[in-house]
């Protein structure tokens, strides 16, 4: 799989590529899969942040060995609570562009479009409304 810039784009075992989810369960319910990883994502975000807090409070008191294992599980929380704030960010506006661009610009029905073809390469998808039969491309 390569991405826009050329290079190989990682695979992404969590959430299914647009093609995919629009053939196996359509396009609302992909859309709505992929806010609930994005917000589930937050969530994990929120959870490290109240570890971030914890392990500053509890590194007030204890041994040396107890206050480098406070230190490792601040640096371990911030590392996730990045990652899952990048990914929450990173879904969340992928679902947003590609929902923008899933009006049929002939006849304006929005969501209701099977997948024509796909090009991975570049990303695109285009797809067919259900409607008017009208296609377009879809930047994935």
């Amino acid at each position: 799989m390569w991405n826009r810039s050329g290079t190989m784009a990682a695979r992404n075992y969590l959430n299914r590529r647009l093609s995919d989810g629009v053939r196996r369960v359509g396009f609302r319910k992909w859309y709505e899969r992929e806010l609930l990883s994005s917000h589930a994502h937050m969530l994990l975000a929120l959870l490290c942040t109240i570890a971030l807090m914890g392990s500053m409070e509890a590194f007030g008191g204890g041994t040396l060995a107890e206050k480098f294992l406070d230190i490792v599980f601040f640096v371990v929380s911030g590392a996730i609570g990045l990652w899952a704030l990048r990914r929450y960010l990173y879904l969340l506006m992928h679902a947003e562009e590609v929902a923008n661009q899933a009006v049929c610009p002939q006849c304006q029905e929005y969501g209701r479009f099977t997948v024509a073809s796909e090009d991975r390469r570049s990303d695109q998808v285009t797809v067919c409304c259900r409607k008017c039969q009208h296609q377009w491309t879809i930047d994935a």
